[in-house]
């Protein structure tokens, strides 16, 4: 998996999506609104999950960069999924490349975005979370307690709630 950063306007929800490079059909590509991304691991722990999921024939959508969506959104539902991925307007992205030619595909992501860049394949530690952490917080549904007991780990939340889809499954 490879992770691509940059800046998109989107003057057509459809229209930039049916844009999106799409690197071919074993590569998944997915698109994210950063402020919903706590982190690389989050998006790892969604690519993982919706990989096994089609091994296992459990997947939900037909298409695996679909069922990326719904991991890293810990939801069942394309649509409550959806409010993860891009919006109309000028703003932040993460865009997974997962599978396949990733490199070709990554090249493609590239050009696509404004100011565009490849993620680094490690985490510095200090970095757990890319987006916003209220923005995080109130789309998992995380409050003080269950942030406190996790020591303010809200990657660590949200990682679970990703594990959790495959239980509610």
């Amino acid at each position: 998996m490879k992770l691509v950063a940059g800046t998109a306007v989107v003057e057509d929800v459809e229209t930039f999506v049916a844009a999106l490079p799409d690197g071919g059909h074993e590569t998944a590509v997915q698109a994210f609104d950063a402020d919903y991304v706590a982190g690389r691991e989050h998006l790892a722990s969604a690519v993982e999950h919706a990989n096994r999921a089609f091994e296992r024939e459990e997947n939900v959508a037909s298409n695996r960069a679909v069922e990326i969506l719904l991991y890293a959104a810990g939801r069942r539902q394309i649509r409550e999924a959806l409010a993860m991925g891009v919006a109309e307007g000028e703003q932040e992205v993460v865009v997974v490349v997962a599978g396949g030619d990733e490199d070709d595909a990554v090249t493609a992501v590239v050009d696509f975005l404004d100011d565009a860049v490849v993620l680094p394949a490690v985490e510095p530690p200090e970095a757990g979370v890319y987006g916003d952490r209220e923005t995080i917080r109130e789309f998992f549904d995380v409050g003080d307690a269950e942030l406190d007991a996790a020591a303010g780990d809200l990657s660590g939340v949200v990682r679970e709630r990703v594990a959790l889809l495959d239980v509610e499954k």
